[in-house]
């Protein structure tokens, strides 16, 4: 997506996690999923890129299924991260949350096209630790890297 001056990162990030939602909203509604512990993770290889999910316990169940239909559908997938050349993050804050009353969270940050995962991570978390109402430091929830 060719960004203009006016387009910030997280202005195309929300544009593009509104369709994500609206798209993953059909699938989220049937699916039911066990409860995860923090250290857990689901980590699927999709169209040449490998996509972590951290499956936090203070996710809900929306949120979850939300990640897990980006996590493993190409075309989710393609609305958080435009660019599959480099690193990129989502973070989120576990007080303001990913999804709030069917919306994104105006915390819930995604970057993409960093050279390291280290460097996606950080700037993921930066941006949404500017961005959050809430008490809560920002986390990684979801990593996209090229496939080995």
């Amino acid at each position: 997506m060719l960004m203009t001056s006016a387009m910030t990162p997280e202005r195309v990030f929300r544009r593009s996690l509104g369709g994500a939602l609206i798209f993953a909203a059909a699938f989220a509604a049937g699916l039911s999923m066990p409860a995860h512990s923090a250290e857990q993770t689901d980590v699927t290889t999709l169209a040449g890129s490998m996509v972590t999910l951290y499956l936090l316990p203070f996710l809900t169940d929306e949120e979850l299924a939300t990640l897990r239909v980006v996590a493993t559908n190409e075309q989710a997938l393609s609305l958080f991260v435009t660019s599959r050349t480099g690193h990129a993050a989502l973070a989120i804050s576990e007080s303001d949350g990913f999804i709030r009353d069917g919306k994104p969270a105006a915390s819930a940050i995604a970057l993409a096209d960093f050279e390291t995962a280290q460097a996606a991570r950080e700037a993921a978390i930066a941006a949404c630790d500017t961005a959050r109402q809430g008490t809560e430091n920002c986390v990684v929830v979801l990593e996209v890297g090229p496939a080995k």
